[in-house]
């Protein structure tokens, strides 16, 4: 009976043991053994079980840049960069990985208070900038507490500060996460995942070729029509190109 009981132990553990099995920590270590294939298939399973992170994106970018493959590589790292816009790593990899592309596009700046804004709403996410509002607002609740309880004049004065300047806080964070959700969900960035890929005048194959790009490039989606998006470059140049050919981030 106790060799059926440790049997059934030794079972149960096999099985829960399988069962936390941890597919992002195996990645690393067949990273680290520069399995850099089996690394990138335990990764993209966390991705197909609906589950994201900038890490995960990140370690993604890194596998797919040891195997020279740009697209994916450039793709993950802007992935990553979407979830953690402030991690210097991920941008100076991200930046790493640009110079295996062979378009060297010129990137016009943006200029004016739209960009003043949109360089302070992407320090974070509109997640982040959500649980910054959160956690402001208790704060403002503790400071109310504080102005309701004080016994002093004084106190109450400082309390009362408070609570505007946590307030106003409170709004800046709100309304920072609006203007970067919306900001995303216009931008519609995208990579080229073709090795080739012709953008041509107009949403047809038999249109004239107006600019030849590689995998890696990045665009920017202003409108789809059937199999074809009209794109814009960095260089603010437009034109048509196969949705097949692009991989929208």
């Amino acid at each position: 009976m106790k060799k059926l009981f440790y049997l059934f132990l030794f079972i149960a553990a096999s099985v829960f043991a399988t069962d936390v099995s941890n597919p992002f920590v195996d990645g690393n270590v067949q990273y680290n053994n520069e399995k850099y294939e089996a690394a990138i298939a335990s990764y993209e399973s966390i991705l197909a079980k609906g589950q994201q992170s900038a890490e995960l994106y990140f370690n993604l970018g890194n596998c797919y840049y040891k195997l020279h493959k740009v697209a994916p590589a450039i793709y993950n790292y802007e992935k990553a960069l979407q979830l953690n816009p402030s991690d210097p790593e991920i941008q100076t990899n991200l930046d790493f990985a640009r110079k295996m592309a062979v378009d060297d596009i010129k990137i016009i700046p943006k200029v004016g208070f739209d960009k003043l804004i949109a360089d302070f709403t992407s320090s974070y996410t509109f997640n982040t900038w959500a649980w910054i509002a959160v956690v402001f607002g208790f704060v403002f609740l503790a400071f109310f507490i504080g102005y309701y309880f004080s016994p002093t004049a004084f106190k109450k004065r400082i309390y009362f500060t408070g609570m505007f300047v946590v307030l106003f806080v409170i709004i800046i964070s709100i309304a920072s996460g609006i203007f970067e959700k919306n900001r995303l969900a216009t931008e519609k960035p995208a990579i080229v995942f073709a090795e080739t890929a012709s953008v041509k005048g107009e949403p047809k194959a038999t249109s004239p070729e107006t600019i030849l790009l590689h995998e890696g490039t990045k665009v920017y989606i202003l409108e789809s029509i059937a199999n074809w998006k009209k794109v814009q470059l960095t260089d603010e140049t437009t034109g048509w190109i196969s949705d097949e050919a692009i991989k929208e981030l």
